[in-house]
This record gives structure tokens, sequence and C-alpha cells, in this order.
């Protein structure tokens, strides 16, 4: 496997650092419910993540819906996941590997970044809750900056920060969304393969490196 020279690393959150899912799928049935519209498998709603709550939403309501929602019922249902996942977020684990990878890159002296499409609001309870706030020395949200990727803006954000240049930079992550964001940022990367990416497998010529689990990625680091 190639070996890396990088000086900041960036993780994506729902799929590469924590399993997001289960809570997720859970808030959006019962978010369907309260608008009175049958609940969805929890592989369909699994395979929704990676673009935001936004996205996410509307995706929902349409397999539920069977047609686009219009902008009442998305207006409607936004407030009600919201309410759901509030109650619930805190509740998803990270995935195995994670905490010990992650432990020894900071030893390492390695800036470390979250990235993440997921509001602020549940951004910061949710690396609380799982002991994973303490690795990062960044953390920015979906909502933090005019956009989020797939466009760059977070990445060049987080590279301006740490004083680092682009090409010195890691994002690892599980989906397309992850890999168009660092290609068109310059920065390296390296994804997962047990992740969400709209249940799609992950086009391994698109990305630097696969990494199986965290634990992996020190020895891919120069």
């Amino acid at each position: 496997m190639s070996q890396f020279k990088v000086s900041a690393l960036m993780f994506d959150l729902d799929g590469t650092l924590l399993n997001t899912a289960p809570q997720i799928a859970e808030a959006a049935n019962a978010m369907l419910v309260e608008l009175s519209l049958p609940t969805l498998p929890y592989a369909q709603i699994k395979g929704f993540i990676g673009e935001g709550a936004q996205a996410l939403i509307q995706r929902c309501l349409a397999g539920a819906l069977n047609t686009e929602p219009d902008q009442a019922t998305l207006t409607a249902a936004q407030p009600l996941f919201f309410a759901h996942y509030a109650n619930n977020a805190t509740e998803s684990l990270p995935f195995d590997g994670v905490q010990d990878g992650l432990a020894v890159l900071k030893q390492r002296n390695i800036k470390l970044a979250c990235v993440t499409n997921k509001p602020e609001k549940f951004t910061r309870p949710l690396l609380d809750a799982s002991g994973l706030a303490a690795f990062f020395d960044i953390v920015v949200s979906g909502d933090t900056l005019p956009k989020k990727k797939p466009d760059p803006i977070q990445l060049h954000h987080i590279c301006a920060e740490f004083n680092v240049m682009e090409m010195e930079a890691m994002l690892v992550g599980d989906s397309a969304t992850d890999i168009a964001a660092a290609q068109a940022a310059g920065c390296f990367i390296v994804t997962v393969p047990y992740g969400y990416n709209q249940g799609k497998p992950i086009d391994e010529s698109q990305v630097d490196a696969m990494i199986r689990d965290l634990t992996e990625l020190p020895s891919i680091l120069m």
C-alpha cells in the first residue's frame, strides 16, 4: 500500500467515525408515522444518508409517498425529524477501531479535524457522548460555512485554520460525497468500506487508498 506524507487528517462523521444509521432511521420512521405515512426499511433509509439532513428527509418522504414531496410536506417534516433525532442522536456508537486509531494518530502529533454535513447542534453532542471530541482540534459541521461537502469549502477552511497546504492534508471518509470534496480541494482521499455511500460500493479507482478500519491508517502515513 502507498505511503502518504500529511500534516493534517480530516474525518467524516456518519459512516466513518460513528454508526449513526440506526438512530437516523429510527427518527426518520418516527417522522413518517407522525405524517401518517408508511415507514421504510432500515436498509433503504441507510442508503439515503450522506448528503445532509435535508436530502435525507426529502428521500424518505419520496420513498414513502412514491413521488416527490411538495413544499408543504417538506416544511412539516423537517422539525419532526429533528425533534425525534434530538432524542436519540447521542446513542450512536463509534465503529470498531475508531478510538484506537485516533489515539495512535493523536500521539503522533498530526493535526486532526472532524468535517461533517450534519448540523452543529447534533455534531457536538455526538462527539461528546461518544468520547471522540477530545481527539479533534477543529470540528466543521454542515452549517458552519455557507456550503458543505461535496463542495470543498469545508476542507479549504480546515487547511487554512491548520496552516497546511491542501496537498499535505487527507480526508478519511466513506462516500462519493467525500471523494468529490477531497478531489475538488486537492487533498488525499482514503475511504473505509463499512460506511453508507447511498448503498453502493466505493469506486476504488477514485481513491488514494482504502483501509479496513482506522487502526490501519497510521501504517500508511510516513
